[in-house]
């Protein structure tokens, strides 16, 4: 079993920053990527930022230079620095990993989700 947490929404006004964290914890044997995606109130869940094994990263075009995706191998921990948000960010955001739990095995899991709100 696996299970990702994420912390760090909520309320902040337009030109703000905000950082997110999703720790994984449990049968990880190692993790492939880590990402963050986003759902915004009656759209479908789009890809923010993702961060793989290697080191490469993606980022959606509407966040670039403004988001930073970052990563601590040794607490199985991914970041997501926000700035210069936007209200057209809004929305729940949800930490998702491609996690091996044995050598051979791996899932795809999500977080439960936080609640990012900008607004003046």
């Amino acid at each position: 079993q696996v299970q990702l947490v994420e912390s760090g929404g909520g309320l902040v006004q337009p030109g703000e920053s905000l950082t997110l964290s999703c720790a994984a914890s449990g049968s990880i044997f190692s993790t492939v990527q880590m990402g963050w995606y986003r759902q915004a109130p009656g759209k479908q869940r789009e890809l923010v930022a993702t961060l793989n094994s290697g080191g490469g990263i993606n980022y959606a075009d509407s966040v670039k230079g403004r988001f930073t995706i970052s990563r601590d191998n040794a607490k199985n921990t991914v970041y997501l620095q926000m700035a210069s948000l936007k209200p057209e960010d809004t929305g729940i955001y949800y930490c998702n990993a491609y996690i091996y739990t044995t050598h051979v095995s791996w899932n795809e899991y999500w977080g439960q989700g936080t609640q990012v709100t900008v607004s003046s």
